[in-house]
């Protein structure tokens, strides 16, 4: 096979990683060498459907020994299958790269032999680019978990980052849908790049500079998005995780019989995103997002303004005197607006129009504070129209929405 079909099988392979950003990482290019990278990231574009394809994303190969039902890779699929040498990985970067088709390379595999094994191959490529090519470009390994703990320190001397995804949200799931796979194995990868990484920092020395990140199917199976989210929260505070992705299950060919018949909304992922946003820089809990009751994320309004109208009591917010957390729970306002208005309003008492110059979402936010020209009053908060009055517009469907909520 030559190196074009194999690079369309293994490109069109990788699509449904959706974990492929590339934000924090800092590496300085070598003397006489190719690419760099920033703090700010590279240029990504993105699939209509949202997933981003940026980078030179592709499979070393799409042979596999696992037969997890939800993926198109699996041993038991009657799909084409190609194996990329690691040369022709290094080969295809740097050209991609001189033609200035991508900046950086997410590569992920098939698991062949075994573990260590698929990861030997990974690792040589990160290592012939950096030491061979001097590429100072963005590199993302994706870990076959199981690995051992020498090969994923020796990842991250070359990765600037490290992920191993978790899958599912439970046990349980993986029994059903990938019974050859556990947490535990997944989660103990994790644990080994989140203890390399702290090492690295105490002893100032560079190891996978953007963290780790997972990936989560949404949709495969039952599982609620507060089962998703308290997983997804647990990750965080257990491994420093730097970012979860979600990703919406889409049938695939010769489907199983237990997986769903029809595709997970995209609108699901996406209230998702918003969710870990806020979790991650709103203060917020899954116990606060969700309920008992409904244990699934809204689809029509945002996870921030669900909460806000199942509380209205807390509202409404005094804008020039409120504490910082109360401010951040007004729908409307995001972080970089709360903090410029904590700034401003020692100088300044904000009036609704000021909080306009801001780009906060006036029409939404005015019916939940008080600013030194308006009062909501109780009769709007409690008023049966409100939910219409303020009702999220439609979602955008990108995995990387940081706008005000």
């Amino acid at each position: 096979m030559d190196l074009q079909a194999k690079l369309t099988i293994l490109a069109d392979a990788a699509k449904y990683d959706a974990s492929c950003a590339s934000s924090g990482s800092k590496r300085k290019r070598e003397k006489d060498g190719l690419g760099n990278t920033t703090g700010i990231g590279i240029c990504h574009s993105y699939t209509p459907d949202g997933r981003c394809v940026s980078l030179l994303k592709i499979l070393l190969t799409n042979y596999c020994v696992y037969d997890c039902t939800y993926c198109v890779n699996r041993v038991s699929s009657d799909i084409p299958r190609a194996r990329f040498t690691p040369e022709e990985v290094v080969s295809l970067t740097v050209e991609f790269y001189k033609r200035n088709y991508i900046e950086g390379l997410f590569l992920s595999s098939g698991v062949i032999q075994s573990p260590d094994y698929t990861m030997e191959q990974l690792i040589a490529v990160a290592k012939t680019l950096r030491s061979e090519q001097k590429f100072g470009g963005y590199i993302h390994l994706k870990m076959a978990p199981g690995a051992s703990k020498d090969l994923v320190a020796e990842a991250g001397k070359w990765a600037d980052r490290l992920s191993a995804n978790i899958e599912l949200p439970r046990q349980v799931d993986l029994d059903q849908l990938a019974p050859a796979k556990s947490h535990v194995e997944i989660q103990s990868t994790m644990s080994n790049i989140h203890e390399r990484i702290e090492e690295a920092r105490e002893e100032k020395q560079k190891f996978a500079s953007a963290g780790q990140s997972t990936q989560m199917i949404v949709g495969a199976t039952d599982a609620s998005d507060a089962m998703i989210l308290e997983k997804s929260s647990s990750l965080y505070k257990s491994y420093r995780m730097r970012r979860v992705y979600y990703s919406a299950f889409s049938p695939i060919p010769r489907r199983d019989s237990r997986l769903p018949l029809i595709a997970a909304p995209l609108a699901r992922e996406h209230r998702l995103y918003e969710a870990d946003w806020l979790l991650r820089f709103y203060g917020y809990t899954v116990g606060e997002l969700t309920t008992p009751e409904e244990p699934n994320l809204s689809l029509e309004n945002d996870p921030k303004l669900s909460w806000a109208l199942r509380n209205r009591s807390f509202f409404p917010v005094d804008v020039n005197l409120a504490p910082e957390e109360a401010l951040l729970r007004v729908p409307g306002l995001g972080v970089r607006s709360v903090r410029k208005i904590i700034k401003i309003r020692r100088f300044h008492k904000f009036r609704l129009e000021d909080l306009g110059r801001l780009r906060a979402a006036v029409a939404r936010l005015k019916f939940f504070v008080i600013t030194s020209d308006s009062n909501p009053s109780i009769w709007q908060l409690d008023s049966q129209s409100l939910p219409q009055l303020v009702k999220s517009p439609s979602p955008q469907l990108s995995l990387f929405r940081t706008g005000e909520l």
